[in-house]
């Protein structure tokens, strides 16, 4: 029996649904602005899943599609994301919960990172996901040289934020 096209994405969200979160958290200051991107971003996931082609992983086109989402929504200068309604809404997963310790070194690390332009954002977040350079430059259309230049003046922009 084959999987349906809503089956294989449901599994496929399931399997990578912490890199939308992790870009959640990135771009949003809140839990119910947190919420209402998750939500923009499956619904734009799912619209254009027809389209993946497997051509990269699904991590990687999850990625550029949370991504651009996130950019496009927060670049409105806009506090209420509107979004529409989907009514699968049973396929949303809650983050796993972090320990008080590591929570609060990882809220000074977002707080550093919420700094950042919105590209700049996007790098670190893959860098921190441990992608090589050839998939972050792959994720923000840029070059792999670009991506090394640009994460190593990110990284002395982020000790100076976090070590002023």
């Amino acid at each position: 029996m084959s999987e349906t096209l809503e089956q294989s994405f449901v599994k496929q969200l399931k399997q990578n649904q912490n890199i939308v979160h992790k870009i959640c958290r990135l771009y949003t200051t809140d839990s119910d602005a947190h919420n209402d991107l998750f939500q923009e971003i499956t619904i734009q996931l799912w619209k254009a899943f027809p389209k993946f082609r497997g051509e990269s992983k699904f991590s990687t086109w999850a990625y550029r599609v949370a991504l651009n989402t996130a950019i496009t929504l927060y670049r409105k200068n806009s506090r209420a994301v509107n979004t529409v309604t989907y009514e699968a809404q049973k396929h949303f997963f809650v983050q796993d919960e972090y320990n008080l310790e590591e929570e609060e070194r990882i809220k000074l690390m977002y707080q550093a990172v919420q700094q950042l332009n919105d590209i700049e954002k996007a790098l670190v977040f893959m860098y921190l996901e441990d992608k090589d350079y050839t998939e972050i430059a792959e994720t923000l259309g840029i070059s792999e040289v670009n991506a090394r230049v640009k994460m190593n003046r990110i990284k002395g922009k982020l000790v100076k934020i976090l070590n002023p």
